[in-house]
């Protein structure tokens, strides 16, 4: 799916220019270690922010982002080289310099050292990615378009150790109703490995006043909406996920919400 002219799906272009960062501040809410060596489905990804910054700074093993818009797939894809261009070569105790890094260190000035500056990104596009461990960024990130409330992708018959669902639950009711509601809540147990994590930020049902304002669709079906997020605990328990923890809330403005975690038992 292509992006509409409203974005009814939360599929917001531009999306981290209202939430500038250079690191997400709902990601720092976690304890320490929590992505290290763990396998992460990134649903409602948008533009790959957040699925890049886990696969590159915080040691997944694998991070999957998916989102229903394709062209913030594709916009996904290149957040993704962008950001493998932009970062600095391996510390001494990493893996031999490649090529690339060694130009990266000829890049480096007196004092803050700037790698790949924007400039030669918009003059020259990045650089190539060369072959490496499946493990290591940004070989270990990947992105799908897919509607994942109701179509399953390759990766889901694996599983996952952490599925993260950022700014989305409002999305998925206002589209889907309170069914489609409970699905995604089903669909998030199903893929969960034993112990695994749904960390997720629940948007207000206040705030669904201006979405539903988007689409007549979209009022249609809030009109019917029996379900609040003060009801998620519980819908989240009747699939198999514990008491939820509250993380603490960051953002400004509308964008001040909570950050929950809960485990699968």
């Amino acid at each position: 799916m292509s992006s509409s002219a409203a974005p009814i799906h939360g599929n917001y272009h531009g999306y981290y220019a209202k939430r500038p960062s250079v690191n997400d501040p709902r990601l720092e809410l976690l304890p320490p270690g929590t992505f290290k060596g763990k396998c992460v489905l990134d649903v409602g990804c948008n533009e790959g922010w957040v699925s890049c910054e886990i696969a590159q700074s915080h040691g997944a093993l694998k991070v999957v982002g998916v989102d229903i818009d394709d062209s913030l797939v594709r916009a996904a894809w290149r957040r993704r080289r962008t950001v493998w261009s932009a970062q600095g070569p391996p510390s001494e105790d990493a893996e031999p310099a490649t090529t690339t890094t060694r130009k990266r260190k000829r890049m480096e000035t007196a004092g803050e050292p700037d790698y790949f500056p924007a400039s030669c990104a918009h003059s020259h596009g990045p650089l190539p990615i060369p072959p490496s461990s499946p493990e290591l960024f940004p070989h270990n990130v990947s992105f799908r378009t897919a509607d994942w409330v109701n179509d399953a992708i390759p990766e889901d018959a694996i599983g996952y150790d952490i599925v993260l669902g950022f700014s989305i639950t409002k999305w998925i009711h206002l589209n889907g109703g309170d069914a489609a509601l409970r699905t995604f809540f089903t669909r998030v147990a199903t893929v969960l490995q034993p112990g695994g994590l749904f960390i997720v930020e629940p948007q207000a049902w206040e705030t669904y006043r201006n979405a539903k304002r988007m689409d007549k669709r979209l009022r249609e079906t809030a009109q019917g909406l029996a379900l609040r997020p003060d009801d998620f605990p519980q819908l989240l328990a009747e699939v198999g996920l514990g008491e939820p923890v509250r993380l603490g809330s960051v953002g400004e403005g509308g964008f001040h919400r909570p950050v929950d975690m809960y485990t699968k038992l």
